[in-house]
């Protein structure tokens, strides 16, 4: 049951893969780095990402995106899918490389967790919103790694939970070449999607962080300071960081009681 489940899954995402790539290479104008964004994050959630693709981000008539994403709950699906894209794809890689080896649970967790952070941060943002922020790498590492570091608590934070639930219940699943390890991190990765809309929305809402762009031909991206942004006390700031940490311990929590229920 379960087996077929899974190779319905994975033939729907191919599908649902290969109808956005084709959308965002030759019609929806989205920038170069939300393509890609948009590209992974289906890559990981399947049918549901091609569901949020269509509803927030697919251009209805030609010439309507911009008019189309103004609503902010899609700038903020924009955010996240963002976010995901490069926290999702360092986690994925780090259980890769993890399964050549006997690790616990705990370890891979925060070498996952570690990995997610550094390839979202180093790579997924700061590089490819170089060019959104005066051009220069290390300013642009300075000037997300807030927003980045609350995104991805969120989204560990559910994915956490059904990334160690699954492994538990189905040891097949760390396998990297098994379909059951491609089924646990995309149904993570959808949970962990959920939960770091909340923040992301609220990181766009105040400015600090990008949503969802237009792009066409031989225009250039706007630069992050002829966007609009207000100013943020610091408590409120720190009472956000506090609330993200807050969703990763839960996850956590959530994934320590129920190992200790299973192996007592």
């Amino acid at each position: 049951m379960l087996d077929g489940m899974i190779i319905l899954w994975t033939i729907l995402t191919i599908l649902s893969l290969i109808y956005v790539s084709y959308d965002l290479i030759f019609v929806t104008p989205n920038p170069y780095l939300m393509k890609i964004g948009w590209i992974l994050v289906t890559m990981y959630t399947g049918v549901f990402g091609l569901f949020i693709y269509l509803l927030s981000c697919k251009e209805p008539i030609a010439q309507t995106h911009e008019e189309f994403i103004k609503p902010l709950w899609k700038h903020a699906v924009g955010s996240t899918i963002h976010c995901l894209a490069g926290d999702a794809t360092g986690i994925i890689i780090l259980a890769v490389f993890l399964s050549f080896f006997s690790v616990s649970i705990p370890f891979e967790i925060t070498l996952e967790y570690i990995g997610g952070f550094a390839f979202g941060l180093l790579i997924f943002q700061s590089i490819f919103m170089k060019k959104m922020l005066k051009g220069n790498y290390f300013y642009a590492i300075r000037k997300t790694l807030f927003p980045e570091w609350l995104s991805m608590n969120l989204i560990m934070g559910g994915m956490i939970p059904v990334m160690v639930i699954w492994m538990i219940l189905d040891p097949i699943s760390k396998d990297p070449t098994s379909l059951h390890f491609f089924a646990r991190m995309s149904l993570a990765s959808i949970i962990g999607a959920f939960f770091s809309f909340f923040g992301n929305r609220w990181l766009v809402k105040h400015g600090l962080k990008h949503g969802m762009m237009t792009t066409r031909k031989d225009e250039k991206l706007e630069t992050m300071k002829e966007m609009s942004h207000e100013k943020v006390s610091k408590a409120k700031l720190t009472l956000a960081m506090f609330l993200s940490f807050l969703g990763l311990l839960l996850g956590i929590a959530i994934s320590i009681i129920f190992a200790m229920h299973f192996t007592a």
